[in-house]
């Protein structure tokens, strides 16, 4: 029974991708905006209602790429950090390695899909308003995993405005045409920068190792 599950699991996650793969080829040709969810289905051969039971909105078929992230910082301090290793340093070492890998979610990509798939994103006010959801429940589940009261809620809001707004930056340099490769020490130099601030003002609860 599991592995027929596990099939299954397996199929849906086929179709999930390959409905937005022609999705955001569709949109990429033509505009958002001109591109209608009825053309999304028939180009990836699918009906109307099956897309939709896959992606309730037509903003999901280009954002859910940041669905895998959207629990990833609550994640790292849940699972992903060394005993006696505090929230904070734990994010950054995640988001440095991110800068290393190049990963489009840091902003520090400069391959040409990447490219591409992020000006669609941010030249389309639907989008960006729809991204701002995900990145209010990126700080919901981060704030569960800090603690209890505003304290922990006023932290996680802390901590993923500043990785919004280093990939952001990222983001905007490689769009002016600067080369991650070239941008990449002082990427890394800003993060460390930025979360140095989050320590400073977050102090030992959050900021240093316990």
């Amino acid at each position: 029974m599991s592995s027929e599950m596990g099939l299954r699991e397996r199929k849906r996650r086929q179709t999930f991708a390959a409905v937005s793969e022609a999705a955001i080829g569709l949109f990429l040709e033509r505009g958002f905006d001109k591109v209608s969810v009825a053309e999304v289905a028939a180009a990836a051969g699918i009906s109307k209602p099956t897309l939709f039971r896959y992606f309730p909105t037509k903003e999901d078929l280009v954002l859910h790429r940041f669905a895998d992230h959207e629990d990833e910082a609550a994640r790292v301090v849940a699972a992903g950090r060394a005993a006696g290793v505090a929230p904070l340093p734990a994010l950054r070492a995640r988001f440095r390695e991110g800068l290393e890998r190049r990963d489009p979610v840091t902003g520090l990509c400069d391959d040409p899909r990447v490219r591409a798939y992020h000006a669609l994103l941010y030249g389309t006010p639907s989008l960006v308003a729809r991204l701002h959801g995900y990145q209010g429940r990126s700080e919901e589940a981060l704030a569960a995993e800090l603690g209890e009261g505003v304290g922990a809620r006023v932290a996680a809001g802390q901590i993923i405005a500043v990785q919004r707004i280093l990939a952001e930056e990222n983001w905007n340099r490689i769009a002016r045409g600067e080369s991650a490769r070239a941008l990449y020490e002082e990427a890394v130099a800003a993060a460390d920068r930025a979360f140095g601030q989050l320590a400073r003002g977050l102090g030992r609860e959050y900021g240093e190792a316990v």
